[in-house]
Formats: structure tokens, sequence, C-alpha cells
């Protein structure tokens, strides 16, 4: 009989789809009870872990339904390889705001100096990331073909805000 209201709270935080909840709750308010915290600090805790694992799932999401051919980040850009590379620039890029103000980027160089990672790694890194959708899955450019990430034919029809 004493099972009853652990059997009944995570039948509702399923059906609440809350599972760092279920997962996390009864091991949260060991640690919380034992730091003395109150309960309004052990809920927000709880929501806390909740939303990261939720953003985390979300971005992986993303990542995956804008089919990039390799997942790619700045942080795994090497700049020191490539003095040439105006790595403040790039970095400016990455942030996004040429998409808002709907400017186009063209990168150019020999093979080997990085523009596919940077391209990459600008929508995994940002777009994804900040809750941008992915490009539709009708564009058929050709850098949507080699990146997987950009759109130039439909811009129109799709989101300013895209990765």
């Amino acid at each position: 009989m004493s099972d009853t209201p652990q059997v009944l709270l995570a039948h509702h935080l399923k059906a609440l789809k809350l599972p760092t909840f279920l997962r996390e709750h009864d091991k949260l308010a060991r640690q919380c009870a034992a730091e003395g915290v109150d309960h309004v600090r052990y809920l927000l805790r709880l929501a806390e872990l909740e939303l990261i694992e939720r953003e985390g799932r979300m971005v992986e999401r993303r990542i995956r339904a804008a089919r990039f051919p390799t997942v790619k980040s700045l942080d795994s850009f090497d700049f020191p390889a490539i003095p040439s590379l105006n790595k403040a620039l790039v970095l400016e890029l990455a942030r996004g705001g040429y998409i808002e103000r709907r400017e186009n980027v063209i990168a150019l160089g020999n093979s080997g100096t990085g523009k596919t990672h940077v391209a990459l790694g600008r929508p995994a890194r940002g777009g994804c990331r900040s809750g941008s959708p992915p490009p539709p899955p009708w564009c058929t450019s050709s850098w949507r073909r080699a990146t997987r990430s950009g759109c130039c034919a439909c811009r129109s029809s799709w989101p300013a805000t895209g990765c």
C-alpha cells in the first residue's frame, strides 16, 4: 500500500511526458533533503534538469532533420592551421545576423581550407540550437546538396531564420 503514491507518481509523470522528472525525482529529493533545500527549490532543480534535457534532444532532432552530411562545429575547427582566415569574421558569421538581415554569404577558397566545415558549423552551432527550423526538404540547390544546410532557389518560401 505504501508503494501506491510512487506508482501513481510514475504513471502521472509518464502521462505528462516528463522523463527527467521520473528518472531524477527520487535521487534529487534525497539530495535536497540532505541539503535542507525547500520544496520550491527542489521543483526548480527538477524543472531545470527537464529543460536542459529537452533542449538537448531538440538540438539533436533538428540536426538530424537538417540531414547534414557530417556534424561539424566551430569548436573543432583548427583556426591556426589557416592563419589567413579571419577568425573574428567567421565567429561573427556563426552568430547568424546575416540570416536575419537576409544577406548572402559566399565562401571562396582552395580545396581543404575549411569552407564546408565552417558552413556546417554555423547551422549546427547556431541555427539548430537557437530553435531555427531546418531547410525544407524540397530545396534542391547545389549548396543544399553539398552541405545540406543552405538554400537559395526557394529562400522566399523558407523562413529567414532557418539554419
